[in-house]
């Protein structure tokens, strides 16, 4: 699957990804800023949660991470964080299997 391909599908699939507090997508709240796929497959994203101490971006983060490694093709999903005041923590749990 092509890299255009890839990212078009990791855009729709976190369509599905909703913010329980607002009822939106995390598309459509824009706290998506980045999805760019590598030609292995792999996922680069950059989340930026909508509050700097928003109080689900861990659990939005690790719905992300898991609707983008559900696509087909996706070998592996890197999720950089800004804005967040626990960024750095959070990009540890995301690392984690």
């Amino acid at each position: 699957m092509k890299e255009a391909e890839i990212e078009h599908q990791v855009h729709e699939r976190l369509r599905e990804v909703v913010d329980p507090e607002t009822g939106l997508d995390v598309v459509t709240m824009g706290v998506m800023k980045k999805i760019s796929a590598g030609p292995d497959g792999s996922v680069e994203l950059l989340f930026v949660p909508s509050s700097p101490a928003c109080p689900l971006a861990f659990k939005l983060a690790l719905d992300i991470r898991d609707a983008a490694r559900s696509v087909k093709g996706v070998t592996k999903v890197k999720i950089d964080v800004d804005g967040y005041w626990r960024a750095e923590e959070l990009k540890r749990v995301l690392e984690e299997e």
